[in-house]
């Protein structure tokens, strides 16, 4: 290399360090944006890249210091995802982009890479070792320290596997609920097990989809909060995808504490306008050094709340010979003890992955830690129980698992509507709407309260059903829940 491309390579570099260690706002705003067109081997995406440009230079006005990558392979994923770990500091705000294929299995969210293969029905595995799990994205950035994380996942789009036969892989496409740890905020272009339009018409010639193309509208609006700007999107693209017959609603799931806004209003403020961005080749991202990724990922926890109190389960992406716990920061650990099953990876029987609190159990600190095959141990990890909000991510959780038990019908003497299974699980819900013979729910259902000493039971005096007229044919239901999103819409038929 001669000393002239030396010098260069090295001013490059200087100016990127500037770049990241002096934003133009108060605290320091760093941005991963990635759109993925290209698959190799599922079916090819027209304007997710170009949605990633859009979005790359809508943040860059924001102030955020953008790195930007396209046509991700797993490979070149992992390394920009190192890349970006080496970025991100204690106390910046994060933003995480990605815009392409993705997929859900059992509940779980992953982000598909362009060569991911095409599989068949039972070949889920290869799903999980190909892709990215959305949950592992977001606690991989919160590891790394940030004070406030940002996940934008345009990536609900149509079921990817279909054309192979595999439909019952996921159904027709869309993402599962989240539940996100605080400081962090997560949309999705749709709603649980929605699918996202990446054009209005046959004749619409906006280069972004219709997510973005809001989206990215709302968020050069001076003075608006993030549940704002996701409130507006949701309108935005609601009212855009009705005209077009068709239902699109993002859902956003809020775990900030307080207002967080990316443009403070200012006087005589205007917002600013982001074109779409078609030809504009993006800048290469800057190969990261081989590393070894770290297997080591701190464990991820759901809570269920039961009659007898909490279950709470341990997920490790690392084989293990051991489970130990305890509350708190001091005290001893306590062990999990075995199930009866073995575990193929290691020969060995299988740690017990969850254990129990009493239903009274307060807000504390959970230290997990496990011992990985090599006998080494690993943690312990701190994973904050909110029973608060435990309770509802639980409650929203089997919600989503028997959507298709939501309403039944009977009756004697007249026709009813029965919506017991939403009473049941209502610490969830801020609020419940039906439609009769319609699509649209237009009618708001009184439910009980929460009752957080006993979630699940239905009050004596709650009426659990309603009289439909004898000529009903179907009934709509749509729920609200306690962070504002919205539920898919379900039709129940007689």
């Amino acid at each position: 290399m001669t000393s002239h491309r030396i010098r260069t390579l090295l001013i490059g570099l200087v100016a990127l360090a500037a770049a990241f260690a002096a934003p133009a706002y108060a605290e320091r705003r760093v941005a991963l944006v990635i759109g993925n067109n290209d698959y190799r081997n599922v079916p090819r995406l027209q304007k997710a890249v170009n949605d990633a440009r859009t979005m790359s230079d809508a943040l860059k006005q924001l102030g955020f210091n953008v790195l930007f990558a396209e046509n991700q392979t797993r490979q070149a994923f992992s390394e920009t995802m190192l890349a970006f770990d080496k970025i991100v500091e204690p106390g910046d705000t994060a933003f995480f982009f990605f815009a392409g294929h993705g997929f859900e299995i059992n509940g779980q969210n992953y982000l598909l890479p362009t060569d991911i293969a095409a599989v068949t029905q039972g070949q889920e595995e290869l799903i999980r070792d190909g892709a990215f799990a959305a949950e592992r994205v977001i606690s991989r950035l919160q590891a790394r320290g940030a004070r406030t994380s940002i996940f934008v996942f345009d990536a609900c789009r149509n079921n990817p596997f279909e054309a192979t036969g595999t439909r019952a892989l996921g159904g027709s496409g869309g993402l599962a609920p989240i539940s996100p740890p605080e400081g962090v905020f997560v949309i999705f272009s749709a709603g649980a097990k929605q699918t996202a339009l990446d054009r209005l018409n046959d004749n619409d010639p906006n280069p972004n989809s219709v997510f973005t193309r809001s989206f990215v509208r709302e968020l050069a609006q001076p003075g608006l909060n993030l549940v704002q700007i996701a409130k507006r999107t949701q309108s935005d693209v609601r009212q855009m995808t009705a005209a077009a017959s068709r239902m699109q609603t993002p859902a956003y799931y809020d775990q900030i504490v307080g207002d967080f806004v990316l443009r403070p209003a200012k006087d005589g403020d205007r917002a600013i306008a982001v074109e779409p961005q078609v030809q504009v080749a993006a800048l290469p991202v800057q190969p990261a050094p081989p590393i070894v990724i770290d297997n080591g990922n701190a464990p991820i926890a759901s809570f269920m709340r039961h009659n007898g109190g909490w279950s709470i389960a341990f997920s490790i992406a690392d084989p293990t010979l051991a489970i130990s716990w305890r509350l708190g920061e001091s005290g001893e650990f306590k062990e999990t003890g075995f199930t009866d099953a073995l575990d193929p990876r290691t020969r060995r029987r299988m740690p017990n992955p969850s254990i129990e609190l009493p239903n009274d159990a307060p807000a504390a600190t959970i230290q997990v830690r496990y011992v990985d095959p090599t006998g080494q141990m690993q943690g312990p990890f701190p994973i904050k129980f909110d029973p608060e909000a435990a309770l509802i991510a639980s409650h929203r959780k089997l919600l989503d698992m028997t959507s298709n038990s939501w309403l039944a019908f009977g009756g004697y003497s007249g026709p009813l509507v029965y919506y017991s299974q939403i009473l049941s699980y209502r610490c969830a819900i801020r609020e419940m709407r039906i439609g009769i013979d319609t699509t649209v729910p237009n009618q708001v259902v009184k439910i009980p309260p929460c009752n957080p000493r006993d979630p699940s039971a239905i009050p004596e005096n709650a009426a659990s059903y309603m009289k439909i007229p004898a000529s009903t044919r179907s009934v709509s239901v749509e729920l609200t829940y306690q962070d504002g999103s919205l539920s898919e819409i379900k039709n129940f038929r007689r």
